[in-house]
């Protein structure tokens, strides 16, 4: 039986942490030109090969102790089949049948060999019915469960609070509540933010709600939505002169997630519309003050539903570009431009 520490499960809403869980298992590989050769990463929306994975779990490690392998997004790597008709007198399980790569991924989980750790994430807080939790629950110990889950709204100022003190910075508490709402629950968003306020005082004095308004890229919440306007009406023009405007004045990888953040608030404000929520139930979900909120129904009505899952899956692809080195973020900022404008709010 492998060790319980060979897979990591780690599911939610909160990026940043389970990124920052990623980073210690890198860490923990020791030295990086070695570790590089014993980390595999998989992704299930991209296509994922099966056999592959396989492969890079059971392989034996390269000069190191250990290989590291991450699955990111399982449920879209193993989907269920519709469940066929039940025949009378046949009984079936209240949930769809499982594909049968899932029933295989489920035995390489048994079976993980102690040289290996395998971290299984998922961007989403997973329900216990979810049929990864159901197995794990029942396995004896072989996954270990870390559930990261973005602070409410109403938490986020002592989040980034607590965020800078790690950091080795101070912010005073007018400060972190503005930043609170400038960010919304985006936590890589608020770090990132963080470490620019902390250099900019150089760690020697606590953050003021001053240097929030002064150097905090998130300030210029108008100009994504400018982006964005300019992207659902097709001008490709003015939306390249808007991203540039935003490239020249502040950090690109805080530009990335506002522009990630943007999308998923459109395409949740999509949702609330298309099932009639009210424009308190809507702000709610968002989880952004009123004025974000209707900006965001008013942006999201310029795009259809599939449109937007399209554009935030193509997000997602990028993103996993830029963090395994396949393209430069401001080339994936640039191309994807370029390609919005083209395809306007079709």
């Amino acid at each position: 039986m492998p060790n319980s520490s060979n897979a990591i499960l780690l599911h939610g809403t909160d990026e940043f942490a389970i990124n920052a869980h990623l980073s210690k298992l890198r860490a923990g590989m020791g030295d990086p030109s070695i570790a590089e050769l014993n980390i595999s990463q998989f992704d299930g929306r991209a296509g994922l090969d099966f056999e592959a994975l396989n492969i890079a779990v059971n392989a034996i490690p390269f000069l190191s102790a250990r290989r590291l392998v991450v699955l990111r997004n399982p449920t879209a790597a193993f989907p269920a089949r519709p469940q066929k008709q039940a025949t009378p007198g046949e009984e079936h399980d209240s949930d769809v049948l499982p594909s049968a790569n899932r029933k295989k991924f489920l035995e390489l989980l048994a079976h993980i060999p102690p040289t290996t750790t395998l971290a299984i994430v998922e961007y989403e807080s997973l329900k216990d019915d979810h049929w990864l939790l159901k197995w794990v629950h029942t396995s004896s110990g072989q996954v270990r469960i870390l559930a990261c889950s973005r602070p409410s709204q109403e938490a986020m100022s002592g989040w980034i609070q607590q965020e800078t003190k790690k950091q080795g910075g101070r912010i005073e508490q007018g400060a972190a509540l503005l930043l609170a709402e400038m960010v919304g629950e985006e936590t890589p968003i608020a770090a990132q933010e963080i470490t620019k306020l902390l250099t900019y005082v150089n760690y020697t004095r606590p953050v003021t709600a001053m240097d929030v308004e002064q150097v905090s890229i998130v300030s210029g919440q108008g100009s994504i939505f400018d982006l964005v306007d300019a992207l659902g009406t097709g001008d490709g023009k003015k939306a390249q002169k808007i991203l540039h405007q935003l490239l020249e004045n502040g950090d690109p990888f805080s530009l990335w997630g506002m522009v990630i953040r943007q999308f998923r608030l459109l395409l949740l404000a999509r949702e609330g519309i298309e099932a009639r929520a009210s424009m308190q139930e809507i702000e709610r979900t968002l989880g952004v003050k009123t004025f974000v909120a209707k900006k965001a129904c008013d942006q999201a009505r310029r795009f259809t539903r599939p449109t937007l899952e399209q554009i935030y899956h193509r997000l997602l692809a990028i993103d996993e570009g830029v963090k395994t080195g396949q393209i430069p973020l401001v080339l994936g900022l640039d191309t994807l431009v370029m390609e919005l404008a083209g395809r306007g709010a079709n």
